[in-house]
């Protein structure tokens, strides 16, 4: 199988076009292949098919090999894969994963996507649709005891949950390693969650590392940022356009605070190399 490595902000997958191929073992292919000693390497794997609902349709897998709902960094770079492979000449895409439809519009240079923007729809902040166990009915803000500490946690759902919690001191010095995993499996999370960890440094930037779901920590998370986004602007911290600032670069995050209105993800999506393996 031909395979493209590729990634958004550091956020790396491994893409394969299964417009015509398939691939057996999905799942498997995805521990196998991410691994970064003895595979590809890479956060997970990207299946690239024809769409039902759209013109293309996306199947992510992470490391773990659990499937993935949604993927803003990883859906950027299907956009460019399928325009600068010419599986389409449109600079306006819609691709689906799980079920649920994004649009995106690339930005080129040279005959080649250079940048994307997603309109990653509304944010989900209904506790029961995140999910997370809450007595609340939002969860905003709210008090999170883990392995002796209290956190503060905004929980919003882009298609798979995330647990923002600010902190004051920069990310870099947090022990992501230690704390990610709790969260991750916390019991207050029915399906895990993705957990973002952010200083906001004023109204239009904050500061952020992830710990992903079924993967860890990534450079990057395009949900987890437009997630995070959204929980400053909620709590009143943040401008309603601003920019996240990643281990792997910066993300441009647009929401107007409405609910119901979507949110906008802007960032670079690079292809790093190309070639062939025996699946």
């Amino acid at each position: 199988m031909k395979f493209t490595k590729m990634h958004g902000c550091g956020n790396d997958y491994v893409y394969f076009d299964c417009t015509e191929e398939k691939i057996e073992n999905e799942s498997d292919a995805a521990i196998k292949l991410s691994d970064r000693h003895f595979g590809i390497g890479g956060d997970g794997i990207i299946i690239i098919k024809r769409g039902k609902k759209a013109e293309f349709e996306m199947v992510m897998y992470n490391a773990d090999g659990s499937r993935g709902a949604m993927c803003g960094n990883g859906i950027r770079c299907v956009a460019k894969f399928v325009y600068d492979k010419g599986l389409t000449d449109k600079k306006h895409i819609s691709i689906e994963s799980m079920g649920a439809v994004k649009y995106i519009d690339v930005e080129t240079e040279n005959a080649k996507v250079k940048s994307a923007r997603v309109d990653m729809g509304a944010p989900i902040l209904e506790a029961e649709n995140i999910p997370v166990k809450s007595n609340n009915k939002r969860v905003i803000d709210e008090a999170i005891t883990v392995d002796g500490q209290d956190y503060k946690m905004t929980c919003v759902s882009m298609g798979n949950p995330h647990a923002v919690v600010f902190i004051d001191k920069s990310p870099r010095e947090f022990p992501l390693e230690k704390v990610g995993p709790l969260f991750e499996n916390n019991e207050v999370f029915p399906d895990r969650t993705n957990t973002e960890f952010i200083k906001v440094i004023d109204r239009k930037n904050l500061e952020m590392r992830v710990w992903e779901r079924g993967s860890g920590e990534t450079l990057a998370c395009g949900t987890g940022a437009c997630a995070s986004a959204v929980a400053a602007i909620l709590n009143g911290y943040c401008d309603n356009e601003l920019t996240v600032h990643l281990l792997g670069g910066d993300l441009e995050i647009s929401w107007s605070g409405n609910e119901g209105d979507s949110v906008f993800m802007t960032g670079p999506a690079t292809t790093v190399f190309e070639g062939e393996i025996d699946l």
